[in-house]
């Protein structure tokens, strides 16, 4: 804490498309999507304007016990264009809530089906679903919540699968060895395993891990034998970052429940959403006094500003999919992350999926290695932004996610202030 308040945040005054202005003037290329949200760019005139709409007309208006046209058109919009039966939606205002409903659900549902011995939750190693007690419960993240272990709930954790890609795959038997150990935590225990909660494809918080294409399958394939919820974390991945709208999507997978956030609103406002099925809809219905109901909610539960932003970003980033642009534009931003790492000495482990990448930096052999305080990943981002390029770091590593609508020569930019911003440190480190 003391390094972090020694550093003097940027004070960001105005954005527009992929780039911040701070208080000086100075202009920074967005190349952290402002924590993985704007999918849009900044200062998108379509967002903008429905927004201007929308508060011209009601700005807050409780949904419990009401609704609105937002909100309504919202949900039945995710509804239609979700996989499978999944045609109920309960909104909340970040990603933490929505696994935190998505495990409350899951839950309830069993103990309406008369198995409430059905309490446990099964994650992947490395993953993170947010930072309150449920979420961090689901997750796997030592670093987040190790402090926090006591506090948390019963779980079980199965290890992720290794993959490297970048434009290809890499699948092994590490995958098979995953996979087994999940399908022996099930058998041993699934009269009492609730749900399995997932971030499909990348485990982002992890350090951008990539998990092999066709590993989702098999994790819904022994969810679906063992009688266990499927739930799956899309709230970075989901809304285009890989590419598809949803990864469940392009796996074809259908989950007991999908959790969106982040691009959800293109970083707008905050909203999530819980999808969940007619089937597991039913269970919760019956009379008051039967006690069925989902007692749940949040004061701007599926607030309508956010709600009717929410709809316009879909039907944004829906065109970006449906035009080839978004496929376009990922396929060149790998071909510049392949050739960016091809000139430098000091990084390792690349990888990329849709618009997200990471490396790690390495010293070189007379350096040794490095030693906690060195904090490289946060020398190299400083380095970038000096270069008018803003990044995130992650330990030794370099996370890369821009927004969706990113242009061919901002890519160019990113890429190669990104390498000149690595050799600048590594120069310093090696004398």
């Amino acid at each position: 804490m003391e390094e972090y308040c020694s550093l003097s945040p940027l004070h960001i005054e105005r954005g527009q498309g992929c780039w911040l202005w701070d208080a000086e003037g100075n202009r920074y290329l967005d190349g952290n999507a402002s924590i993985w949200t704007n999918a849009l760019g900044h200062n998108d005139p379509d967002l903008n304007r429905v927004l201007l709409d929308q508060v011209g007309k009601v700005s807050h208006s409780t949904y419990l016990g009401l609704s609105h046209p937002a909100g309504a058109k919202l949900g039945r919009r995710l509804a239609e264009l979700s996989p499978g039966n999944l045609t109920r939606a309960v909104f909340s205002d970040n990603g933490s809530n929505a696994i935190e409903i998505a495990l409350k659900l899951s839950f309830q549902y069993w103990q309406l089906v008369d198995q409430p011995e059905k309490r446990l939750v099964v994650g992947m190693d490395g993953g993170y679903h947010g930072d309150t007690f449920g979420a961090m419960s689901a997750g796997s993240s030592e670093s987040f919540h190790g402090r926090f272990k006591p506090w948390q709930f019963d779980s079980r954790v199965f290890p992720a699968p290794k993959c490297t890609e970048i434009g290809g795959t890499i699948v092994s038997q590490d995958m098979n060895r995953s996979l087994e150990i999940l399908e022996s935590i099930l058998g041993e225990e699934s009269e009492r395993i609730a749900a399995l909660v997932l971030e499909p494809s990348i485990q982002g918080p992890a350090g951008m891990k990539l998990q092999p294409l066709g590993f989702l399958k098999e994790v819904e394939r022994l969810c679906r034998r063992y009688d266990v919820h499927l739930t799956l974390d899309e709230v970075f991945v989901g809304c285009g970052r890989t590419g598809p709208l949803f990864v469940c999507q392009e796996s074809e997978v259908e989950p007991d429940f999908l959790c969106l956030a982040k691009g959800l609103s293109a970083g707008y406002l905050p909203i999530a959403a819980t999808l969940t099925s007619e089937s597991i809809y039913d269970a919760f219905l019956g009379d008051f006094e039967s006690g069925n109901g989902f007692y749940h909610g949040h004061t701007f539960t599926g607030n309508p500003l956010a709600a009717r932003v929410a709809l316009e970003s879909l039907t944004k980033i829906g065109r970006l999919i449906d035009s080839g642009q978004l496929s376009q534009t990922i396929d060149y931003f790998g071909k510049a992350f392949e050739r960016t790492i091809a000139g430098l000495e000091n990084v390792s482990g690349a990888r990329q999926r849709g618009l997200a990448a990471a490396i790690d930096l390495v010293p070189s052999d007379r350096v040794g290695p490095w030693r906690p305080n060195d904090r490289v990943g946060l020398e190299v981002c400083l380095a970038a932004r000096k270069r008018g390029l803003l990044l995130r770091p992650l330990l030794d590593s370099i996370l890369v996610v821009p927004p969706l609508v990113i242009e061919n020569e901002e890519i160019d930019f990113l890429f190669a202030n990104l390498k000149e911003a690595i050799r600048t440190v590594m120069k310093k480190k090696s004398i």
